[in-house]
């Protein structure tokens, strides 16, 4: 796969790919420009977030495991009706996922940090011994996976075992020199780079699951900071028919007269912009409860209740320290949950009326 053929496809793009870009960075840039939640929330939103990504991740490949026995599992709880390799392929992803979200800006994208990666990925899976962060030795195939983790018939033919090096050479050479040099606006990149990886299908299993990971990384990489905590697995596993729709479209036409990317990247927007949807959606009124600590959120439900309040009140109907009061009611303030009438001695609050909505 040469440079030029990569860089064809980027060009002459319909003018629907650049609106959604532009929607998507619209998006961004309200979660860039808005409140700073703080580290215990971010934490708990991450928490959550890798239980997800996780869950689905597996699942579309044909796991078997739901969140809450992901969750389980993590937190160190047997599971004893799932066989070892759904188990290892959790807790690899799991690990993985995680660290890319701790090292993202210490982490430079090459071809040997996706061979690391594919170790990481696969080191719990006893079957994938022989092969893990090493290029396929000898063909593969890309099944649609059904609900059952059966195959339901083969997508496409991938790149032949003896051309993968050469074409994964050129192919991470081009991302990373694209993305130095800012060819090319980052999603288009990241979305060229993770077409042409699956037609590749570098190595032997966890093809998907990898792209999913590398997907989170590149995104973080490229300043889109929401990727902790909105997950773009999910999305995908609840869009399997088109996800996989979209690839084989885009992926018929390679290496043929017709070559376009534009089906795929279609599909990759739309999983894009969704996310960013949800990300921001995390600072409206119906999903408060995950931003707030137990404290945060017993003074919340009360303000709600009444027109205005003073710390006085609050710390006397509550039962909570006047100091742990005045924390509160200082992070209630950047969250844009409740505003401050009046200084000193005459200070109160109440609830703030402007709530920031996506999408606009």
């Amino acid at each position: 796969m040469n440079h030029t053929i990569l860089d064809e496809r980027l060009n002459g793009l319909p003018s629907s790919v650049w609106q959604k870009i532009a929607q998507i960075d619209e998006l961004k840039g309200q979660w860039i420009g808005g409140v700073k939640l703080g580290p215990q929330v971010l934490g708990r939103l991450k928490r959550s977030v890798l239980v997800t990504s996780t869950g689905a991740s597996t699942r579309i490949e044909g796991a078997r495991l739901s969140d809450e026995d992901v969750e389980k599992l993590m937190r160190g709880i047997a599971i004893q009706q799932f066989s070892d390799r759904d188990k290892q392929e959790v807790q690899g992803y799991y690990e993985l996922l995680n660290n890319v979200f701790d090292s993202r800006n210490r982490l430079r994208f090459t071809e040997g940090l996706i061979k690391h990666f594919h170790q990481e990925l696969l080191k719990y899976v006893d079957k994938d011994t022989r092969h893990r962060g090493d290029y396929k030795k000898q063909e593969n195939q890309v099944h649609m996976i059904d609900e059952a983790g059966q195959s339901v018939g083969i997508l496409f033919n991938t790149t032949p075992a003896y051309l993968t090096p050469k074409e994964m050479q050129e192919l991470v050479e081009w991302t990373r020199s694209a993305i130095d040099d800012q060819s090319y606006h980052p999603l288009l990149i990241i979305a060229n780079f993770l077409v042409q990886f699956l037609q590749i299908h570098p190595f032997q299993d966890g093809n998907g699951r990898l792209s999913r990971i590398l997907t989170n990384l590149l995104m973080l990489q490229a300043g889109y900071a929401y990727m902790p905590y909105a997950s773009h697995e999910k999305i995908i596993e609840d869009n399997k028919p088109e996800y996989y729709l979209a690839l084989r479209q885009s992926q018929k036409t390679f290496n043929t007269n017709n070559d376009t990317v534009v089906p795929w990247l279609e599909f990759f927007l739309d999983v894009t912009f969704h996310q960013s949807k949800i990300a921001l959606e995390l600072f409206s009124e119906e999903n408060v409860e995950k931003l707030l600590s137990p404290r945060q959120l017993e003074v919340w439900r009360y303000m709600q209740d009444a027109v205005e309040v003073t710390p006085k009140e609050l710390s006397e109907k509550l039962g909570i320290p006047r100091p742990t009061i005045n924390q509160v009611l200082s992070r209630l303030i950047d969250l844009k949950k409740i505003e401050r009438l009046g200084l000193g001695r005459g200070t109160r609050y109440k609830i703030c009326q402007i709530i920031l909505e996506s999408g606009r």
